[in-house]
């Protein structure tokens, strides 16, 4: 069984997009994820943001910088999501190469 055509039609589902709100500890990403949901009694919508930390092991999101994350298996006591790709770098920062 051919492995690389295996994984190529392999779809990630459960995957969000947020923004990189701290890079301070090595392979691991906090990302902030904004959202509505709606008050059970008045129905007014109200502005939530859920924060996630995400395995990141090649450290390649910065603070600022959208990026897209899936859910994956526990990688610690709060990591259970990872990187999946850097949509947008953060306005100012210095790219590296």
């Amino acid at each position: 069984m051919n492995t690389a055509a295996t994984e190529e039609k392999r779809v990630l589902t459960g995957t969000k997009i947020g923004v990189v709100v701290s890079d301070k500890r090595d392979k691991t990403r906090t990302v902030a994820i904004q959202f509505q949901s709606r008050h059970t009694k008045y129905g007014k919508y109200l502005a939530r943001v859920a924060k996630y930390h995400v395995h990141d092991p090649e450290n390649l999101a910065s603070k600022g910088d959208r990026v897209e994350i899936a859910s994956c298996r526990p990688i610690s006591k709060t990591k259970s999501w990872r990187l999946v790709r850097v949509i947008e770098k953060a306005k100012g920062s210095a790219t590296q190469a």
